[in-house]
C-alpha cells in the first residue's frame, strides 16, 4: 500500500486520500471503499465537512451544464458527515490505519459499501470529432464543505470541494466452463431435405485480446451449395435509465470462403478476435471505464445475480455464425438464402496475478 491518491480543495482546507482507485465487484459482494479526509477546521466558518460516494450516468459534458441543466443522473449516492465527528467512525482496517498514519491527527476516516446491483465503470466511445468527457457510468468520491449534507438551495463553491474518480470493475471467474452450443435445421423452398448447422465455443469465458475459437459443423442434405461462412461478434449495450434502450454493434466480422457442396458434411474450427483497436471510429461503442487517458479495451461482459434490475449500462456479447447458401439448378443465385445461429460470449479481463481479491 505504498501508493496514495490525494486531492486538495481549492481553499486548501480539506484533502481527500485513497489508497487505491479500483474496487472489485465479486458479483455477490463489492470491495469496501475506504478513505481518509484531512480537515483544517480554521477555514470552515462553522460549516461541516461531508464525503459522498456517487455512481452516476453522464450523458453530456460538464461544460454543457448551462441554465441549471445537469447532464448527469445519480444512480446511487451515499453521504456521510466526517467533521465535526458524529461518533460513528468506520471499523479499523489495515488500509485505514495506513492512511491515518500518513495523514496524521487531522485525518477523519470514512467507508462506503456499494450494493451489488450497480453497473461497472463503462464509457461510451466518442466519435472522431467529439470533444469533452465521454458519456457513461462513473464513480466519484467527493469531499465538500457545507452547512447541510444535501440542501438543494445551498450553493457549494468549487473551491470548497475535492474529488477523486474511482472504478468499479469485475474480473473473470477463475473457473472456466465448457462453452455454449447452438444448432439450427433449416429447410428451403423446393427442397425436401434441410441444412443442419451446429456451432459451439471452446470455453465459456474469453479474455480481451484472445482469439475466440468457434467450432462449426454443417450437414448439407440439400441440392444447394454453402458458398461461404461469416462469423461475427456483436456487442449489445443496454442503457437502463428512464427506460431501457438496446444498441447492437458488430465489433468483429470475418468471412471464410469455405464451400460445402450438396449432400455433404463439413467440420472446422475458426478463430476471430474482437479488438477495440479495430473499432476506434465507432461512436457509442462500450469500453471499460478509465481514470485518465490510459489505454482501455472493449467493455467487459456485465456479470450479475439477476435478482434485481441494474441501472446504467449493461454489456453482453454474442457470436453469430451465418451460412450463405446459394440455390442449385437454373435459378442459381436467385434462390440464395442464409442460415444463422447465435451463441452467447463472455468477454472479460483475468484477475491480476498475485492480487488478493478474495
Amino acid at each position: 500500500m505504498a501508493k496514495v491518491y490525494k486531492k486538495t480543495a481549492g481553499n486548501g482546507h480539506i484533502t481527500l486520500y485513497l489508497a487505491k482507485r479500483d474496487f472489485v465487484d465479486h458479483v455477490d459482494s463489492v470491495e469496501l471503499v475506504e478513505g481518509v479526509i484531512k480537515v483544517d477546521p480554521s477555514g470552515l466558518n462553522d460549516r461541516k465537512v461531508f464525503v459522498y460516494l456517487a455512481c452516476a450516468f453522464r450523458y453530456g459534458s460538464d461544460d454543457l451544464d448551462v441554465m441549471g441543466l445537469s447532464f448527469r443522473r445519480d444512480i446511487w449516492i451515499q453521504r456521510v458527515q466526517v467533521y465535526p465527528p458524529t461518533g460513528g467512525s468506520p471499523p479499523s482496517s489495515p488500509m485505514l490505519e495506513f492512511l491515518m498514519k500518513k495523514v496524521g491527527d487531522q485525518g477523519h476516516a470514512f467507508s462506503f459499501q456499494m450494493p451489488t446491483d450497480l453497473p461497472c465503470s463503462v464509457s461510451l466511445q466518442p466519435g472522431p470529432g467529439d470533444s469533452g468527457k465521454a458519456c457513461g457510468v462513473d464513480f466519484e468520491v467527493k469531499g465538500y464543505i457545507a452547512n447541510a449534507a444535501n440542501n438543494v438551495d445551498e450553493n457549494i463553491e468549487k473551491k470548497d470541494t475535492c474529488r477523486l474518480m474511482i472504478r468499479k470493475i469485475q474480473f473473470a471467474p477463475v473457473n472456466n466452463k465448457a462453452g455454449p452450443k447452438a444448432d439450427i435445421t433449416k429447410q428451403f423452398m423446393m427442397t425436401d431435405k434441410p441444412v443442419h448447422l451446429e456451432a459451439s465455443l471452446e470455453k465459456e469465458i474469453y479474455y480481451h485480446g484472445d482469439p475466440v475459437t468457434v467450432n462449426v459443423k454443417i450437414n448439407n442434405e440439400t441440392a444447394k451449395v454453402v458458398k461461404k461462412i461469416k462469423i461475427s461478434v456483436e456487442q449489445v449495450t443496454n442503457v437502463v435509465l428512464y427506460s431501457s434502450d438496446s444498441y447492437t454493434k458488430a465489433v468483429c466480422c470475418e468471412e471464410f470462403g469455405e464451400t460445402v457442396n450438396a449432400n455433404s458434411t463439413f467440420s472446422k474450427s475458426f478463430s476471430v478476435t474482437p479488438l477495440l483497436a479495430n473499432n476506434k471510429e465507432k461512436r457509442g461503442l462500450s469500453v471499460d471505464g478509465r481514470l485518465k487517458d490510459e489505454d482501455t479495451h472493449l467493455a467487459s461482459t456485465t456479470l450479475s445475480q439477476g435478482e434485481k434490475e441494474m441501472q446504467g449500462i449493461i454489456v453482453s456479447y454474442k457470436v453469430k455464425v451465418n451460412l450463405m447458401v446459394s440455390g442449385g439448378g437454373l435459378l442459381g443465385g436467385l434462390t440464395s438464402s442464409d442460415v444463422t445461429v447465435e451463441l452467447p460470449l463472455t468477454l472479460m479481463s483475468p484477475k491480476p496475478a498475485g492480487d488478493k481479491l478474495d
